[in-house]
């Protein structure tokens, strides 16, 4: 009978998700070399070629897509295998949108270790796009993003309607200022935005447009701390949640007469099948919508 190599079937799965050996070496930490050659041992002992390689892409065989599905039930088998005894440490990659993680994460991740102590995770913060692009890819095992309501349309239309991703809850955005700051007179709303592709930056963009609200970037930050010291410091307004706001900042919408932010979406997206990897995963989403 033959047995098949376990390292081999996972680079096998890699590949096949993400087109690529390079790729596929760079998620497994090793050298596109190295998981070429377990691919070819594992092609020579199931007898057949289990991808079709040009110069510019990489794409399964008949074989190859007829093997994909039994070789992730293989692998998750192994998982849960390993993952019964209870000494087996387990690693969870995780996107988590800045516009949902708030200021704070320390309790976030204090909760999630004496939930599970033995999870290893890994947690990558970012934008939603990049974040849900990095999930698409097979990068990540879950990703908890913010869309605003056009963007789930949209993403619903790429599916044809099918159901994608879990809605964790609902909450608006907000125009966010220091408590005594004013706009000055006679020029363009000063704005401190994130640098994009970014939802919340064209949800907030679009509603000034809208009012026909002249408006000018005067910050632009790569995360939400940069955000948050910006309107601290009295140089702008910015539209986030109030989740993520640093402490002392204010609704200044209506003082100021600012157009109304739309409700934003918080949706996970998880293939994530390993009973105790998932009940972290839910955890992690139920402290996210307590906060």
């Amino acid at each position: 009978m033959k047995v098949l190599d376990l390292d081999a079937v996972r680079a096998f799965v890699h590949v096949a998700d993400l087109r690529s050996f390079t790729r596929a070496a760079d998620l497994l930490g090793t050298t596109q070399s190295a998981v070429s050659l377990k691919v070819k041992r594992l092609e020579a002992h199931v007898g057949k070629p289990l991808f079709e390689r040009t110069p510019r892409s990489v794409r399964l065989s008949a074989a190859g897509g007829a093997f994909l599905d039994a070789a992730r039930e293989l692998l998750q088998a192994h998982d849960r295998a390993l993952g019964s005894l209870g000494t087996e440490r387990r690693r969870l990659k995780v996107g988590l949108s800045e516009h949902v993680a708030g200021p704070d994460l320390a309790p976030l991740v204090a909760s999630l270790h004496r939930h599970d102590p033995r999870l290893v995770l890994e947690m990558h913060l970012g934008s939603s796009a990049t974040l849900v692009a990095q999930y698409d890819d097979r990068q990540l095992d879950a990703a908890i993003v913010r869309y605003e309501p056009d963007e789930v349309a949209a993403r619903t239309a790429r599916t044809h309607g099918a159901p994608d991703g879990e809605a964790l809850f609902v909450e608006p955005l907000v125009w966010l200022a220091a408590p005594d700051w004013m706009p000055p007179a006679g020029a363009p709303l000063p704005l401190a935005v994130l640098l994009a592709p970014c939802g919340v930056r064209t949800a907030a963009v679009r509603a000034l447009e809208r009012a026909s609200i002249e408006w000018e970037e005067t910050f632009v930050g790569g995360g939400i701390a940069a955000i948050g010291a910006a309107i601290s410091a009295g140089l702008a307004v910015s539209a986030l949640a109030r989740r993520v706001a640093p402490a002392g900042v204010v609704d200044v919408g209506q003082k100021l007469g600012l157009p109304p932010l739309p409700e934003s979406h918080v949706v996970m997206y998880s293939r994530v099948r390993e009973r105790r990897s998932s009940d972290a995963l839910r955890s992690l989403a139920k402290s996210l919508a307590r906060t």
